[in-house]
C-alpha cells in the first residue's frame, strides 16, 4: 500500500520533469535548425537561390532550369527576369517619391534551339528610376561604369565572361555553357511598401532574333525568343560581323603564348566631324593582367607595388616588377609624342606617336588612325594560349572633344594584315575584338565650348549661356549665380576674360533699362567661344561672321568648325578667310578649317601691359550666303543662326535666345554705324 502510495505520488513529478527536459531539448533543435537557415538568409531576408538556373529561382543546386510549361516547346532563347526582393534603404523618408529601396533581381537566359547565341545582349526596361548598382555575370552595352542610371530609358546589358550560350546538342545537354545567370543589385525609388516593382519589359537585342510581349507573373517575366526566318545568315561567317560607329576601336592578339600575348589595338576614326586630342583612352582588366611593355603609346602611372603585393606577385616570385610598364586594374593610356616615332624601343609603328591627334576624314585620311601595341601577361588560370579575354569598360577622353561612348568588346572575324615579308599574302590575327565608340550629345553645362550671338539690327552681345561649361570647379569664396540668366553685353565686353566685364556689363544694363541681377550671374567656364555675328541682310543674299576665342593655356592646332544652318545653309557661298566646304550628306554642315598658316588657334596669352587683361587666341572669317535657293528666309527671324555648331567635334551650347530687332526704328545708317563700330573693335584687337 506504502509502495503504491510512493509510487503513485512521486510519478506527477517525473512526468513533469519528462517534459521540461523535452521542451528543452526541442527548442534547442528549433533553435539550431533556426540557426543552420539564417545562414541562407541573405541581406535582404530572403532564403538564399541555389545555383539552378531556373525561371522560378528555386533551389536545385545547379541542376537542369526549371522552364514554364507555356515554354517548355521553345526553340530559341528562353529570357526570364525574376524579382527577388527588397529593402528600404536609408535615410527613411515620408516622402514616398524620395524614399530609395535595395533591390535584387536576376536575368536568366537559356538557348534551347539549334544554334549558337553570340555575344548576348538583353534590354531591361527600367521604370522606377533605377540606378543599377552591379550585374554580377554582365556588362553594360553602353559602356557605362556602375552605378549607373538606368531608371528612366532603361538599359542594355552584355554578357561577360560568358558571352556565348552554345547548343544543347553540342555540348550534350551541358548547361554552364547553354545557360547564364546575372545578378543584379540597385536601388529604386518611388515604389511605396506594397507591390512587386516590375521593369517595363525584357527583350533580347541581338541580329535576328523576335521576341514576343513578356508573360507576367508577380514577381517574373519569361518569354521565348525564335530566330527571324526572315533575316540572313552567312554561315561562312564563325563569328559577328564588323558593326560601324563613329570611333571604331580594335583589340587585335597578334600572337598568343601560355602565359603572355602581343596584343595591337587599332583606332579609325570613321566620323566627318569627330575628332581626338590628347587623347587618353583607360580600359578595366578583369583577369589579372598586367602590361609588361608598350609601343606607340604610355600609361600615366608606373607602380610596381601593384604587381608584387597582388597575385601577380603571388605567381610571378622571379620577375622584376620594376620594369613592367603597368599593374593598374584600370590603366590610362597616351599616345606618344612625334619626336618619339623613330625611336626603337618604344617607336617605329605606323600610325603612331602623334600626340594623341586623330583627325576626321575629311581632313586628312592619312592622320585618321591610330595604333600602339602592348605585351599582356596573364595569371591562373588562364595560362592556356587559348584563354584570351579582352579588357572591358572602354573610356576614351580628350583635351575639347566629341564625349564617345564606347560599347563592350564584341568577338569578330579575325582581322587581316599585309605578310611583313611583302608578299602578296594575307596573315589573320589570333583572335580580334571590336569596340564601338559613338558620339552623344553633352548633356547640359557639361559642354566644353560656347557660342554668342549679335547682329547688325541690335547692339547687344547675347553672350553665352550661364555655366554653359558646367560651375563645379569655381574659385572658393566665389559668389554669383548658377541660375541667373547671362547679361547681354556691349560688342566691346566680348574681347575680354570674364572677370573683366563685370563693370561693363553692369553699366551697359543701367544705360539700356536691362534687369541687374544680385548676385551676378556666374561665367560660362567654357576654354573656347565663338561668337556668331549677322553682320548684313539684304535681298539677294546675307552675310555672317564667325570670330573663334581661346580663352585656355592649350592651343589648337588643324582646328576646325562645323556649323548647321538648317534650310539656310543651302546658300552657302564662301568663308573668306577659312577654307570652307558645304558637307550636303551630314546635315548640310559647313565645314571650316584655317588656311595654310592660319590653322593655328594659339592660347592665351597676357596683355600688353602687366595691369591689362589676359587675351584670348583669336581667328576670323566672313561667311557669304545667297538667297537664289532660299528666298524665304527671315534672317532676324532666326534663319541666320546656327542650329548646331561644333568646334573639333565637341558640340557647343548655343544661347537660349537671339538678338532682336529694337523696339525704336533706326536707319540703316546706324546699323551701318554699329555694324562698322564692331568690326574695327574686333579687327583692332585681331592685329594687336
Amino acid at each position: 500500500m506504502k509502495t503504491r502510495l510512493k509510487s503513485s505520488g512521486n510519478s506527477p513529478w517525473r512526468i513533469l520533469l519528462s517534459v521540461t527536459i523535452t521542451i528543452i531539448l526541442l527548442c534547442s533543435l528549433i533553435k539550431i535548425c533556426r540557426a543552420q537557415d539564417d545562414t541562407n538568409v541573405d541581406e535582404f531576408g530572403d532564403p538564399k537561390k541555389g545555383d539552378d538556373i531556373g525561371g522560378d529561382g528555386s533551389e536545385g543546386g545547379g541542376g537542369p532550369p526549371k522552364i514554364p510549361k507555356e515554354v517548355e516547346s521553345c526553340d530559341g532563347i528562353y529570357i526570364s527576369y525574376d524579382f527577388l526582393g527588397r529593402e528600404k534603404e536609408y535615410p527613411h523618408v515620408k516622402n514616398k517619391s524620395a524614399q530609395s529601396w535595395a533591390f535584387k533581381a536576376q536575368l536568366q537566359l537559356v538557348n534551347m534551339g539549334i544554334t549558337e547565341l553570340k555575344s548576348w545582349k538583353v534590354f531591361i526596361g527600367f521604370q522606377h528610376r533605377e540606378i543599377l548598382v552591379s550585374a554580377e555575370g554582365a556588362v553594360l552595352v553602353d559602356g557605362d561604369e556602375f552605378p549607373a542610371s538606368v531608371g528612366v530609358n532603361g538599359t542594355t546589358i552584355g554578357g561577360y565572361p560568358q558571352a556565348d550560350l552554345k547548343t544543347s546538342i553540342d555540348t550534350a545537354g551541358d548547361y554552364n555553357q547553354i545557360a547564364v545567370k546575372v545578378g543584379l543589385k540597385g536601388t529604386q525609388f518611388g515604389v511605396g511598401t506594397g507591390g512587386t516593382p516590375m521593369p517595363k519589359t525584357i527583350k533580347l537585342q541581338n541580329d535576328g532574333f523576335k521576341c514576343p510581349a513578356p508573360n507576367k507573373r508577380k514577381s517574373n517575366f519569361y518569354m521565348c525568343c525564335r530566330k527571324d526566318k526572315k533575316f540572313k545568315v552567312n554561315p561562312k561567317i564563325k563569328y559577328s560581323r564588323k558593326k560601324k560607329g563613329d570611333l571604331n576601336i580594335m583589340y587585335d592578339v597578334m600572337q598568343a603564348y601560355g602565359n603572355n600575348y602581343l596584343a595591337q589595338v587599332t583606332m579609325d576614326n570613321d566620323h566627318p566631324l569627330g575628332r581626338l586630342d590628347h587623347w587618353n583612352l583607360t580600359w578595366e582588366w578583369m583577369r589579372g593582367e598586367f602590361i609588361q611593355t608598350m609601343r606607340g603609346a604610355f600609361t600615366h602611372l608606373k607602380d610596381p607595388a601593384q604587381c608584387l603585393y597582388g597575385p601577380a606577385g603571388q605567381y610571378y616570385r622571379d620577375m622584376d616588377f620594376t620594369q613592367v610598364m603597368n599593374c593598374e586594374k584600370k590603366p590610362v593610356i597616351s599616345d606618344l609624342p612625334a619626336e618619339m616615332k623613330e625611336d626603337e624601343k618604344v617607336g617605329k609603328l605606323p600610325y603612331c606617336c602623334r600626340n594623341g591627334t586623330v583627325l576626321p576624314k575629311t581632313m586628312n585620311t592619312s592622320e585618321a588612325r591610330s595604333i600602339f601595341q602592348l605585351q599582356v601577361f596573364k595569371i591562373p588560370p588562364d595560362m592556356n594560349r587559348t584563354a584570351l579575354y579582352p579588357p572591358q569598360n572602354w573610356r576614351l577622353t580628350g583635351v575639347l572633344n566629341p564625349n564617345y561612348k564606347c560599347g563592350p568588346p564584341m568577338r569578330v572575324e579575325a582581322s587581316e594584315f599585309p605578310d611583313p615579308s611583302g608578299l602578296q599574302a594575307k596573315v589573320l590575327a589570333v583572335a580580334s575584338w571590336q569596340v564601338v565608340c559613338n558620339i552623344t550629345r553633352p548633356k547640359v553645362r557639361q559642354n566644353r565650348c560656347c557660342v554668342s550671338f549679335s547682329a547688325y539690327y541690335n547692339d547687344s552681345i547675347v553672350p553665352c549661356n550661364t555655366c554653359a561649361c558646367g560651375c563645379d570647379k569655381l574659385p572658393e569664396g566665389s559668389r554669383c549665380s548658377t541660375k541667373a540668366p547671362a547679361m547681354l553685353l556691349p560688342p566691346e565686353a566680348l574681347l575680354v576674360p570674364f572677370e573683366n566685364r563685370s563693370l561693363k556689363a553692369v553699366a551697359w544694363s543701367k544705360i539700356k533699362h536691362y534687369p541687374l541681377w544680385d548676385p551676378m550671374p556666374c561665367p560660362d567656364n567654357c576654354g573656347v567661344s565663338i561668337n556668331w555675328h549677322v553682320d548684313a541682310d539684304y535681298k539677294n543674299g546675307w552675310t555672317a561672321r564667325m570670330t573663334l576665342f581661346n580663352w585656355g593655356d592649350t592651343p589648337f592646332e588643324d582646328w576646325f568648325v562645323g556649323v548647321q544652318l538648317g534650310k539656310a545653309s543651302q546658300g552657302y557661298e564662301k568663308a573668306y578667310s577659312f577654307n570652307g566646304t558645304l558637307l550636303k550628306d551630314v546635315n548640310d554642315t559647313i565645314f571650316m578649317q584655317g588656311l595654310k598658316g592660319l590653322n593655328y588657334l594659339i592660347a592665351e596669352t597676357n596683355g600688353s601691359k602687366p595691369s591689362a587683361p589676359r587675351v584670348p587666341g583669336k581667328q576670323q572669317s566672313v561667311l557669304s550666303f545667297s538667297k537664289k535657293l532660299t528666298w524665304h528666309l527671315n534672317i532676324p527671324a532666326g534663319d541666320g543662326f546656327p542650329k548646331k555648331l561644333l568646334f573639333n567635334g565637341e558640340e557647343c551650347a548655343l544661347p537660349y535666345i537671339i538678338p532682336k530687332k529694337n523696339g525704336s526704328i533706326r536707319s540703316k545708317q546706324m546699323h551701318t554705324f554699329f555694324a562698322l563700330i564692331f568690326t574695327s573693335i574686333i579687327t583692332l584687337f585681331l592685329l594687336t
